[in-house]
Parts: C-alpha cells; structure tokens; sequence
C-alpha cells in the first residue's frame, strides 16, 4: 500500500500485539540494561494491548484518531521504561497526522522523526546503545531516503532499525558483557518489520548479526550490584490536574531521588510518570504536589524473578465460563467457573484465573453477557503479571469446539488462535423458555412460550406451556434451521429440562433429513436452557 488510512494503523496494531506476544520471552531473557529484570518484552506487550485496546474502544473516523487512540491508550497502560518510549513513539506518530487523512511515506518520515524527539525528551539520562540508538537511526534513515513512496520509506527505516540494534553492544558494555543486543530496541525493530509487513504485504524479518544469547546467573549478580541498581523500586502513576510548570518541577525532584525518570504526557491533559528509586513514599508525595496521581503501582526488582517462578506452577491453563457442563468441561482438562451456582463478578472471575497459578491462561466464556465482569477480572489479572487472553466464544458448544483443539504443546499465542478459529467455525443455537414478554425479530414472544435462538437471535417461537412434545418439535426445527447453512457435526448440551428421550427423537430426525450429519450429545444440566446446539 502507498498509503495508511484508519482500518490500516488497526491492522498494525493488532500485527503489534501479536508480533510481540510471539516474541515476548526472548526479549525478556535478554533484558539486561538498566536493570536486569526479564520484563522489556512484558512491558512492551502489555503497553501495546493498552493501546490495542483503547483504539478498538474509540471511533476511527481519520488516521489521526486512530493514532490519537493508540497514543492515548499506550500512555494510560505504560508498563516500565519501555512502555514509556512506546508511548512517546504513538504519540510523535499521532501529532504529525492531525491535519492529513492518510499517512503516506512523507507523512511517516515526519512522524518518525517526531517520535525520535519525544521518546529522547522521555528520558532524563540517554545512554547510547538503548532503543533511543534504534529509533534515531530509523527516523535518521526515514529522513534520507531518496523515494517518498511509503513503502520504500518503512523499509528505509526497518533496516536502519536493525543495523543500529545490532551495533548496541559495542555501543554499551552491559550488553556486550552478557553477548545480547538491547531488549527494547528488540522491541522496536518488531514493530517496525511489522510495520513494513502490514505496508508491504511480505513478512519481514530483517536478521540481527548480534548473538542473542541467554544471560547467566553470573551476569545477574554483577549487573544488580553495580549501576542503577543501587535503587530497589519502580514506581509507576498516571497523573492529571497539573501544569507545564508542576511538571517540570516534578521531573528535577524525581530526578533527585532516583534514576531512570521519565514524565511524559499524551500532548493534552494526561501524564504518566515512572522513576527507579528507593523512597517510594517521596516519589508519591512528589506526584501529589504536582497534581492528582492515580494508578500508583510499585514493583521491587530483587523480587521480581523469584516472585514470578514461585507463583507459577504451570505454564498453561484453560478457563470456562459457562452454565452447567461443570463435568464435561472438567473432563477435558479445563478449570470451570459455574455461573449457574456462582455470581460472575470481578473479583470471583479475578479468583477463577488466578487460582489456576498457570502462566498463561487462556479464558472461553460462554455467555456473551458476562464480558464486561470478565474484561475487569482480565485486565487485573494482566497488571499482576498473568498472561491472559479470552478467546471469543459465545456458548458452551463454542467453548466446546475451542476446547476440542487446544494443544498444549504448540506456543501459546498459536494455540489460542486455532481455539478462536474453532469457535468461529461453530454456529450456536439455543432453545429456552421466555421469562418475560418480549418483542423480536419473528414477533411478540410471552412468558412460558419455547424460543428457538440462533447466533444470539430468536428464529422460531411456539406458544407455551412446554410440553415435551413442543420441546423435541421445536428442538428439531431449530437443529433444521441450523443445518440449511451446511454442517457435518451437531453437537447437544441437555439442559436441566430438556424432556427424556430428546436426543433420540433428534438422532432420529437428523439420521432422516441429514443422513451425511453426525449428532453428539452431552448431559449439561444447565437451568438457562433446554439444550445448547452447535453445528460445525
């Protein structure tokens, strides 16, 4: 493409999330400098789905928007010092965009060299050899590229990106000590080959001449008795309510207790504010002179690697959420919580997670309306560490399908996406009993009559009572309405009042009207429904 608009910087960064959940645990193993503390590629991947997030929120009316979004989001959701420069690098993107309604490779030269000035103005003592080096020479070689076309301009800029990323460790002796390059200009040149890939078309992977190789314990020791290490906090808030003026008081008094400080603000009214130190309670009471701190976390380095090797037992745990099916679900490996005994809450669905003590948790929710509950529950659970996704599912039989392909042993985020393709692949249906008068898509329903749902629409209705007779007619209606679109599986969850014999009368049908169309069915016991139907 020789042009970005809005759905195209949406694409970026969802390939953003995904490139650098991919490679997330290399670049934490080689994140050495300032402190090595294993958490640059988390840092950067948790800062990007902050801002993955707050654009999928926000209306993408212009490229600027979407920017903005970006910006806007990856400030708010910025974790350590990486997090802070990615920020900065969105927000020099979205200020040069403002006034245009595409970025062209013109536009993108102005926005790397942007980014280049606010993420250096980030940080208070720049060291070469960090990914400050890696951006400069991207926005340097962005600048001098002979052709305006955008995708001469990006590759420009991702090949500049990896000579200077490889040129780090004879740039900084920490690096080359540990015979790694720097774990966030790692970052930054993913970002900028899967910047040029969205543009381009092609993948790109520019290789890196310098060894990537695993840090020693060795290396660890020395690394925290000397340097930056003498400081034993990261102190992290989002700050509102202040002034130019509050601000750069704040930056000096910071500067003063501690290093790595950086202040940094979305280009309106918000700021986020990060500094190495050990008065964690001055680094607070500075924040509340300049204005209204919030979000205030605070890490302690030394427990950082221990604290995540206790806490985690596993690497990998699957999450339900659904009504009933307790044992089916269990029986295949996963962990259940029961709306059907338990309120869906924050805190419980936080518990739920949590108590799996896996690494990475992958979450299938079975009803679409426990998501705003679970959304909270997940995003805690990120900001403590946990890597965890909620793959799209919307029934237990789209849990059921995304459950019949997870495999533990491929990557996580390659498992994860074969479970939503699953899903996806999965037409949900239900038959249930109205509860209140409503109106819909095929008329007026009254409490007491049977409805006939499908993909979360209601397509068929029989006037009550339920007799067990109306429910097996109207159950092998929908399964028929369910098939005109194809299938060659239906899959039955029984619910706690589908009538005795329901599933022959529904193997007998189907063996007549779809010969060529297998039928499963499992006891469910779920009160909210009379049976789950999923055709794959």
């Amino acid at each position: 493409m020789q042009v970005m608009d809005a759905v195209a910087v949406r694409r970026w960064a969802d390939a953003c999330v995904r490139s650098l959940d991919a490679n997330r645990e290399s670049i934490d193993q080689i994140n050495v400098f300032p402190v090595p503390d294993g958490d640059t590629g988390t840092n950067l991947l948790h800062t990007m789905q902050s801002a993955l997030d707050a654009l999928l929120r926000s209306p993408m009316s212009t490229v600027g928007d979407a920017l903005s979004a970006l910006a806007r989001g990856a400030l708010a959701g910025a974790r350590g010092n990486s997090g802070v420069i990615l920020s900065q690098v969105l927000r020099g993107l979205a200020e040069t965009v403002q006034e245009v309604s595409l970025v062209t490779g013109t536009a993108l030269r102005k926005g790397l060299h942007r980014a280049d000035e606010l993420a250096t103005a980030a940080v208070s003592k720049p060291v070469p050899g960090t990914v400050l080096s890696v951006l400069h020479a991207a926005s340097e070689a962005a600048r001098d590229c002979e052709s305006d076309e955008l995708d001469d301009v990006v590759m420009a800029a991702s090949r500049a990106g990896a000579v200077a990323l490889a040129d780090t460790p004879r740039q900084l002796a920490v690096l080359a000590k540990a015979g790694v390059v720097d774990a966030g200009g790692r970052g930054l040149v993913v970002l900028l080959d899967t910047l040029a890939a969205v543009i381009t078309g092609q993948s790109v992977e520019t290789p890196i001449d310098a060894p990537l190789l695993p840090r020693t314990p060795e290396s660890l020791t020395t690394e925290r008795e000397s340097g930056s290490s003498e400081f034993e906090y990261e102190v992290m808030y989002l700050l509102d309510d202040t002034s130019d003026e509050a601000v750069a008081e704040l930056r000096a008094t910071l500067n003063g207790l501690g290093d790595c400080v950086s202040v940094v603000g979305d280009g309106a009214s918000l700021w986020t504010v990060h500094v190495h130190c050990n008065d964690i309670g001055a680094a607070v009471e500075s924040g509340v002179r300049a204005g209204r701190p919030h979000r205030i976390t605070v890490a302690r380095f030394a427990d950082q690697i221990a604290a995540q090797a206790s806490r985690f037992v596993r690497d990998r745990a699957i999450v339900v959420v659904v009504s009933g099916a307790v044992d089916l679900f269990r029986a295949e490996g996963a962990a259940v919580f029961d709306l059907a005994s338990t309120t869906a809450t924050p805190t419980d669905l936080l518990s739920a997670i949590v108590s799996t003590r896996a690494r990475h948790v992958a979450v299938l929710p079975g009803d679409p309306d426990i998501r705003t509950a679970l959304d909270e529950a997940v995003a805690y659970a990120q900001a403590a560490g946990q890597d965890v996704v909620v793959v799209p599912t919307f029934s237990p039989v789209q849990a059921l399908a995304a459950l019949a392909v997870h495999d533990s042993s491929r990557r996580a985020g390659d498992d994860v996406v074969a479970m939503a393709e699953a899903a996806a692949a999965t037409r949900r249906g239900e038959l249930s009993i109205a509860a209140d008068e409503a109106l819909t898509w095929v008329g007026r329903c009254q409490p007491g009559d049977l409805l006939g749902m499908l993909d979360g629409e209601v397509v068929l209705i029989e006037p009550g009572p339920a007799a067990p007779e109306s429910l097996m007619d109207l159950s092998c209606r929908l399964v028929d309405r369910m098939l005109a679109g194809g299938g060659e599986l239906v899959t039955v969850i029984l619910g706690a009042d589908a009538p005795e014999g329901l599933t022959e009368v529904l193997e007998d049908h189907v063996r007549v009207t779809h010969p060529e169309v297998e039928v499963t069915a499992y006891p469910g016991g779920q009160p909210d429904a009379v049976i789950f139907v999923g055709v794959e």
